[in-house]
């Protein structure tokens, strides 16, 4: 089962009070419903989740009295396990539909305010929005994203307007003839499971979040101790390489100055120490030894260019 999945499996177990439930089941109805026209008018809600069908199911019964509505399970694929379901309000379409602030046309795809007066409504109707046409990436994948579809605008900008209430900085883009309402940042992704009420999922994406972070950042200090590594290495090579055309040209390093010689030869004999290392053997600053070294390395480039130079001096 995806993570998408387990969210919406959660969302589907909750318990909702009897004045949030209509803000819910209207979303679910809009994003989902099918409407037919004539003398017997119906709506059906289609979905691949069954426990979806049985929440809607649950809600319209629990709210409409006197209404009659059908599950039907179509098996696309008699070879695979591929099921959806239709939940199927067969008589008081108009009644409902209207109670819901839904238009079964899709004429006015937007919501009345009178559904979603209240802060808890609002939270119920974007866990509907989310269990009729959302998905979320597992965190363990490379890149975060939410998303909620829909084809109407006008819906999109709704949920939009919503999220932003709830300090969620969702963004809209058109995709395959309808609306994407998503959002990227996990932080926020974590809020927005929160909104809905899905806490444990929450939870588990903000472990393997902390998890992903806590791995991303030993990484990333792995790395960089490896290039500092690296980097102190070639210089220290560099150093020896120094070191030897020095005393090749000039015949013994005892012919340095003793504060020059003692780091010269401590740098042949200890080729892999940093130039803190080499200090500490001196009893010297890191920016002593620094700086001693650069005046091998000045030498140096005076030999191989022709240059005159003063032992002495250094």
């Amino acid at each position: 089962m995806s993570y998408a999945a387990d969210v919406k499996k959660e969302l589907t177990g909750l318990l909702v009070h009897n004045g949030n439930a209509k803000a819910e089941l209207s979303a679910l109805m809009r994003m989902n419903g099918v409407s037919t026209l004539g003398i017997d008018q119906t709506v059906s809600v289609q979905t691949e989740n069954a426990a979806i069908a049985r929440r809607i199911y649950t809600l319209l019964t629990q709210n409409y009295a006197d209404i009659i509505v059908e599950v039907r399970v179509a098996d696309h694929n008699h070879m695979s396990q591929h099921k959806s379901y239709g939940v199927l309000l067969k008589n008081k379409v108009t009644e409902v539909m209207a109670d819901l602030g839904v238009d079964p046309f899709g004429l006015h795809p937007e919501i009345p305010a009178r559904i979603l007066n209240q802060v808890d409504k609002r939270r119920s109707f974007l866990r509907g929005a989310f269990l009729a046409a959302g998905s979320v990436n597992s965190p363990e994948k490379a890149n975060y994203h939410l998303e909620i579809f829909t084809t109407h605008e006008e819906l999109a900008e709704q949920l939009l307007n919503i999220m932003k209430e709830f300090d969620l900085p969702a963004k809209i883009t058109d995709h395959s003839g309808g609306f994407i309402v998503y959002i990227k940042r996990a932080e926020k992704i974590v809020d927005f499971l929160s909104t809905i009420g899905a806490m444990q999922t929450m939870l588990r994406f903000e472990d393997i979040r902390m998890m992903r972070d806590m791995r991303n950042s030993v990484n990333r200090m792995t790395n960089a101790e490896m290039a500092n590594i690296q980097k102190t290495a070639d210089a220290a090579s560099k150093q020896v390489q120094q070191i030897l055309f020095i005393a090749n040209e000039i015949g013994d390093l005892d012919l340095l100055p003793k504060k020059i010689r003692d780091i010269a030869k401590l740098r042949l004999e200890y080729p892999d120490d940093s130039l803190a290392e080499l200090g500490e053997r001196l009893e010297i600053s890191k920016s002593g030894a620094n700086h001693r070294m650069r005046k091998i390395k000045e030498l140096a480039q005076m030999i191989q260019n022709d240059m005159q130079y003063d032992l002495t001096k250094l």
